[in-house]
Parts: C-alpha cells; structure tokens; sequence
C-alpha cells in the first residue's frame, strides 16, 4: 500500500490535514488516483485543538517524510537539500552526515508507526549497502556521495577526501541501527553486523598524522591540506568518543586532553544572561555559537550527567540553549517577532541582502533576523516549555512555514515574513531524532547500552554523574 494512504486513525489524519494546511478533497482525490478508497474523512467545520502530544506526533510524521518520501532514490540515503519548487537540484547529492541522521529517522518512525519494521529494514538495508559500496578513504566517508555511482563530489575544492566528522555523524546512526536490530531475526542480525562492520573499519587514528590532535579531512590528491584540526567547543565531540572507542583503530587519551580540550584551555568561566557558558565556543564566546553546536553530538551521545575532567556537557547544552532563548528574548535588534514564541537561531538557509536566499551559521553574534525551527525544535530536550512554545508558534504560522516535509529551513518575521521554502537533511533529521530523546530517551538510551561506546568513554576519563 502506498505510505501516503496507509490507514490510520481518523483523528490522526484529520490533524495531519489541518498541520499541512492542506484540503482534504486535495489529499482524498490523490489517495484515490492511487487505487485507495474512503480512507480520508470528510473535512471538520473548524480547526481542532492540537494537544501536545498530537503536535509532536505529526512534527515527527511529517519531518520523517524528508528522509522516507523525499531521499535520493538509487541509494536509499538521504539528499544533501530537496526545494519543492526545483525538485531536480542536487537531486543525487548525497550527504554523509545527513544519512546518518537519516538512519536514526527511520528508527524513529519505526517506533512511532510511521512505517513497518518490514519498510524500515528493507530501506536500511538499501543504505547500508551503498554506503559499503562508496568511496572510502582510510575508512572515512566524503562529505557527499553520488547517490547513483558511490563516488565523491567535492564539498570544496579541496575537500574531495574522507571527511571525519561527517562520517562520526553516519557512524552515529550506524550503531543505532546495530543496537536496535542486534537481537533480532536472522535477516535483522545480519543487518546489524554489516553497520557494525562500516563502523569497525573507520580508520580513525591515521587522521591525527601522528600528532595529538584529530584532523577533521583528508584528501588523495591534497592530503592533509585543509589544516583543520578538531578542537572544542563545536559539534564535533563525538568524533572524539568514536575515535577512542573504535574496536581497531583506537586513538590515544591525549590526542583528545591535547587537541579537543586543549590541555584545559578549553574551559570558560563566561557567564551569560547568568547562565555560565562553561566551554569556550569558538569565534562565539560573547553568547555561544549555533546552536547545532550542542545538537549533532548528542544525537546519540547522552549529555545528562556527562562529565570529563573538564567540564559538565549536560550543563553546557542546556546552558547553550538557554543563552540562545534568553538572547532572542532580550532582542537587542528589535527583531520582529523575537521573544518567547518565535527564538532559535544555528546554521541554516538565510536570506541574503538582496533577498536571495543563502546560507550563515546564525548565532547571536551573527544574528540577522532569521530564526531556523530546527534549532528551538532540536533543543526540547533541554528547553522543553520553551521549544513546545516555539512549535506553537511555527504551527500557528504554518500557512507559510509548512510544506511537504515538515517546517521549512528557515524564515525571517523582520523582512514581511520571507521564508526559505527548502529543506535540509542536517537541520531535519535532529528535529525527529532530539523530539524523540525528550519523549523517550530512545536514541539516548541505545547508545548508553553499546559497549564500544561506554569503553571510548571509560577511556576519555568521562563518567556519569546520575
């Protein structure tokens, strides 16, 4: 059957409609183009109250479709961008990290109904082997793939090697799906020692060229070119976890004390809107850095009562996120609509002086009156009333915020409410994953329980505090 027209309660289809803005005779007329029939109610007179449950449920339904309806078709995985309006650009790009986070998305609407375990065992499978298929380059994924061969696409002109950060954020969902499906049937086991074994063969220490410092690219015609060295506070944490947990290609203590934490220089003792910042974020110490700083590692990597020898993340990320809702309360630009409905500013579309539409990685230091839904919707794990508030306000704008997968990227209420009708795989996928943490601690809880995972962090010297 097709996934548009599955049966499902009258209720839930009924808010779907009203959360799309869409018409029923619309929806009932395209269920019936498919050879269903009567599975659309009539349309109610008014709009029904959405409680706050049936408002994350169809957040999560809707979002999920990015990777479910709208990924790249010979791979399985998921687009680096899809614009409703130019469906073909990029059509076939690949994004690495973005997959990752796909793979969990697909647990989620697994758990959620969304889709079978039949349907989510059959697509994860269909990744899995692209992604064994892919170009490799000392065990790292590009950070984009060719959906249709596996080959790299340059990222930059430089950047056409492994990429170890976004291959942290695949390896991410990688041993989600392992641990989900570990004890299953044969055919699920087997799907989780072909992620295992993706996951092994990373060859994490050959990118610290022998030095005490991870190196986020490397390149077969540039070699260690780019120069970027991995250190905090950013969103690339996890590549450190990974990296001492990796089963064969362990690296030592010291590259992450010496190049993540700086020997201790890492360490802040800022405070923000009373809030202490508690790590130096990079470029953005006057009131941290985007958001998505304090999401991508902790998609997987549970934060609450997360502590090494320098610091407390779980206090870091609520404290980020604070600072970040505390900020667009304050609104020092006299932004339109800035407060406690309408807050979350991180990487994103944006929109450019001329109007066109672009991309910056939005912080209050760089803060040009766009908010991104995905980074108030990301953060509910760490400001659950202030998030709820911020999707009751993009749910009470979804004539202009809402399309075919979900909240688009970003808007702005300061420019008459200009809105980047596009979407993108990196901002969508945390806003299924983290809704899910805050609901059930599912991703959280999976991660806690892989061995590999909590040996990496026995060795980092981080310990749980509750």
């Amino acid at each position: 059957m097709n996934k548009t027209c599955r049966r499902i309660p009258t209720r839930s289809i009924r808010a779907t409609l009203v959360f799309m803005g869409l018409s029923a005779s619309l929806l009932i007329s395209a269920c019936h183009r498919q050879g269903s029939e009567d599975l659309v109610p009539e349309p109610s007179d008014s709009e029904p109250e959405l409680t706050d449950t049936e408002l994350l449920d169809l957040t999560q339904r809707q979002t999920f479709r990015y990777f479910w309806d709208f990924s790249e078709p010979n791979s399985g995985a998921a687009r680096e961008r899809y614009h409703p309006a130019s469906p073909g650009l990029d059509q076939n790009t690949v994004t690495t990290g973005g997959s990752g986070f796909g793979l969990m998305v697909l647990l989620a609407g697994l758990e959620r109904g969304f889709i079978s375990r039949t349907e989510a065992a059959i697509r994860i499978t269909q990744v899995l082997a692209f992604f064994e298929s892919a170009d490799r380059f000392h065990g790292a994924w590009p950070h984009w793939l060719d959906g249709r061969t596996g080959r790299v696409i340059h990222f930059s002109p430089k950047d056409n090697g492994g990429d170890l950060v976004e291959t942290a954020f695949l390896v991410q969902g990688l041993l989600s799906v392992y641990e989900y499906f570990k004890e299953g049937t044969d055919s699920e086991v087997r799907l989780a020692e072909t992620a295992y074994n993706l996951w092994e063969t990373v060859e994490w220490n050959w990118y610290t060229q022998e030095q005490s410092v991870l190196y986020w690219h490397w390149s077969p015609d540039f070699g260690f070119e780019m120069n970027m060295p991995l250190r905090g506070y950013n969103e690339t944490l996890i590549t450190y976890i990974l990296a001492a947990a990796s089963p064969n290609y362990p690296i030592a203590p010291e590259v992450y004390t010496q190049g993540w934490a700086q020997s201790g220089d890492i360490q802040s003792d800022a405070r923000v809107y009373g809030y202490p910042l508690a790590v130096h974020h990079a470029g953005n110490q006057e009131a941290g850095g985007p958001l998505f700083w304090s999401h991508y590692s902790f998609l997987g990597l549970d934060p609450r009562g997360l502590s090494d020898a320098f610091t407390n993340y779980g206090e870091v990320v609520n404290n980020h996120a604070r600072i970040n809702y505390q900020y667009c309360l304050e609104n020092p630009k006299n932004f339109v609509d800035y407060g406690q409905d309408c807050w979350g500013i991180t990487a994103s579309y944006t929109r450019n002086l001329d109007g066109s539409l672009g991309y910056s990685a939005h912080s209050p230091t760089n803060d040009t009156g766009v908010i991104s839904p995905t980074a108030a919707l990301s953060s509910m794990p760490y400001t659950p009333e202030e998030s709820l508030r911020a999707l009751r306000y993009f749910y009470r704008n979804k004539k202009q915020l809402i399309g075919p997968a979900g909240f688009y990227d970003a808007f702005s209420p300061q420019h008459a409410f200009w809105v980047a009708e596009g979407y993108l795989a990196i901002d969508q996928g945390p806003i299924v994953i983290m809704m899910e943490n805050y609901r059930s601690g599912m991703f959280w809880d999976l991660l806690r329980q892989n061995s590999d995972i909590q040996r990496g962090l026995q060795i980092l010297d981080f310990r749980y505090e509750n």
